[in-house]
């Protein structure tokens, strides 16, 4: 699977990691930036991932909360951003959301956690059925 990868410098560290975690996993990684400890704005590299919709099947976005930089994804067309805090999170956003995006907040999150977190996203189908008709109505253009 390819996955996208984002963060500000407040998700930095915790998007390193999880891109290490994916890669040992035999999955292809995308690096979206930021790379650094230099403050940057989490809105600029949300939507450079998000706007690279086609280079990844999944996303992982990570802000000092999580909050903003899944707003700012979220934004756009054809993105599902779920902020994740919870395995059970994880699931549903998968499994009733059809979520495409996963969201962490580097200052909230244990980064075990986080990997646990992604691995359920990862690994969870997405239900249909009923929900894909809720689905279709998260898109109003």
């Amino acid at each position: 699977m390819r996955i996208g990868f984002a963060s500000d410098h407040a998700g930095v560290v915790l998007k390193e990691r999880l891109k290490a975690w994916a890669l040992a996993q035999n999955h292809e990684v995308v690096d979206f930036g930021t790379n650094g400890p230099a403050s940057v704005d989490y809105p600029d590299f949300a939507h450079r991932a998000a706007e690279g919709k086609e280079q990844w099947d999944k996303l992982v976005l990570v802000c000092g909360s999580g909050i903003g930089i899944s707003m700012a994804a979220n934004r756009h067309a054809n993105i599902r951003c779920a902020l994740v805090t919870s395995p059970e999170h994880a699931e549903l956003a998968r499994q009733h959301n059809d979520a495409n995006a996963i969201a962490f907040g580097q200052r909230l999150t244990d980064p075990l956690q986080a990997e646990y977190y992604l691995k359920i996203f990862l690994d969870t189908p997405f239900e249909g059925g009923r929900h894909q008709g809720r689905v279709e109505k998260i898109e109003l253009a």
